[in-house]
């Protein structure tokens, strides 16, 4: 392997034990009944301002299978956070959409979160994040957009 190649596992690799890191604390801070598959669902509506989706882009855009999906989906309905009806645009398809209950158990999650982000902001900085920032966010779409996605 070559430095640059080892560099760039180095950082996968970093980011891979971050996300689990994450996504342990979250499962541990978030409320009774919703884990972090769901809060992922819900913050995915809320951070990028959608009112709909199909199952199939959910399970594309967090790389899950669909069936999984559906799961996740099947019980974020059963709770109320989303509704689930038929696409007018594709008869067979359908609509995932979040529910004002599904957006306000989203923003309470984040509340229950902020004391852990701000922490990690006392330990690390605004400037290191930021300027990690343009890195993590190339590396992102540099994935996003590989043909193998």
């Amino acid at each position: 392997m070559t430095p640059r190649q080892e560099m760039l596992l180095w950082l996968l690799t970093e980011i891979g034990i971050i996300a689990h890191l994450v996504a342990t604390r979250i499962d541990r801070t978030l409320p009774a009944g919703l884990n972090e598959a769901q809060f992922g669902v819900l913050n995915h509506f809320a951070r990028l301002g959608k009112e709909a989706e199909t199952p199939s882009r959910l399970a594309r855009a967090f790389q899950v299978t669909k069936g999984n999906m559906t799961n996740t989906v099947q019980r974020l309905e059963a709770l109320g956070y989303v509704t689930v009806e038929p696409d007018p645009s594709d008869g067979r398809g359908k609509l995932v959409r979040p529910t004002p209950a599904g957006l306000a158990a989203r923003d309470e999650a984040v509340a229950m979160l902020a004391p852990a982000v701000d922490a990690l902001l006392a330990d690390i900085g605004t400037g290191d994040i930021a300027a990690a920032h343009p890195v993590i966010g190339k590396l992102r779409q540099a994935l996003d957009n590989a043909a193998d996605r």
